[in-house]
């Protein structure tokens, strides 16, 4: 029954060109990843530190090296749930929760949806893609490109300055996608009702995070014509309660939420709550994907296109075909 931690490591996958958002441009992403013997199996996971939170790689590495031999004489199942009170949300739990997922599915002869006690295999979903921040001809460029490839959901990073204008150009160069925005925490001093309703009349379907974390009040008053998803303001599934007055979504991300375990906890409360769900990931590879496509099988939006920004992803890793993410053929 024991376990031990057999790897820790960063990894750097280059991204597709850049990825640009309000807080910067990023040309790499750097990956820590777990990987957990036991019984003669192997379980695997990956995460993304959380720039927001100042994580960085090698210190979420450090993170897993240190709680290595409190878990040392476990099982797989006794593990996880101890690294859910040794370890604080965020990449390098996600990392390990998710390797000890896999470890235990693949120790019990399961597919990782029969052991989170999903209804039925994974089906493809149609996937958001990102379109990085720019000028709105840039804007309109890639949004024209990308629909060009298949994708017919379509994310926006916005800026808080300009934005109807990116809004715009991105309808003219894709006027057949579907438009969902991040605002990235940027709308602080605009009238949030009248963006939103410009926003709406050019075909914007949901609009995420636009007030930073603890201003999520702005929103009480507002009655928007289209739905607003917390982001970076719903980390934990403690935070449904505070935040569920002010939001009509919550977008669950792996590496935020310090796995798996956390993600259908913060799904369970949403269903409660009567909030919709949206799955979400940081640049990343298929690894990192695997359980959050679990998880996607239950959200209204899906936005799973990390590996789809990577110039390379793992062998073996999922399919993004017409603007859907399939699971990889084994």
């Amino acid at each position: 029954m024991a376990i031990q931690l057999k790897s820790a490591r960063v990894e750097r996958w280059p991204v597709a060109g850049a990825f640009v958002i309000s807080r910067g441009a990023k040309t790499h992403v750097d990956v820590v990843v777990a990987e957990i013997e036991g019984e003669g199996a192997l379980g695997r996971g990956e995460g993304t530190p959380v720039y927001y939170l100042g994580e960085d790689a090698a210190g979420c590495r450090d993170q897993l090296l240190r709680v290595a031999p409190y878990i040392a004489e476990l099982g797989a199942v006794e593990a996880r749930a101890a690294v859910q009170e040794l370890m604080a949300p965020g990449a390098a739990r996600n990392a390990l929760d998710c390797a000890l997922w896999d470890l235990e599915a693949r120790q019990r002869g399961l597919r990782l949806w029969q052991l989170a006690g999903c209804d039925g295999a994974p089906t493809s979903r149609v996937t958001a893609f990102t379109i990085s921040l720019g000028t709105p001809g840039a804007m309109a460029e890639q949004a024209a490109t990308a629909e060009a490839d298949g994708y017919r959901l379509l994310k926006l990073k916005l800026t808080g300055n300009g934005d109807r204008l990116r809004v715009a150009a991105v309808r003219k160069g894709a006027p057949e996608a579907r438009l969902i925005v991040d605002a990235n925490e940027s709308w602080r001093d605009i009238d949030i009702l009248s963006e939103a309703e410009a926003l709406a009349d050019l075909g914007v379907e949901m609009i995420e995070q636009p007030v930073p974390v603890g201003a999520d009040a702005l929103l009480d008053p507002i009655y928007a014509p289209i739905p607003f998803v917390a982001d970076e303001s719903c980390q934990t599934a403690a935070d449904v309660a505070r935040i569920g007055a002010f939001y009509d979504g919550v977008n669950i991300k792996l590496d935020k939420a310090g796995g798996l375990t956390e993600a259908l906890r913060i799904a369970d409360a949403a269903d409660a709550a009567g909030l919709s769900i949206m799955v979400g990931c940081m640049l990343s590879t298929s690894l990192a994907i695997a359980p959050a496509f679990v998880l996607a099988q239950r959200a209204r939006w899906v936005d799973l296109d990390g590996p789809a920004l990577l110039e390379r992803d793992r062998e073996g890793g999922f399919e993004f075909r017409e603007g859907r993410i399939g699971p990889p053929v084994v």
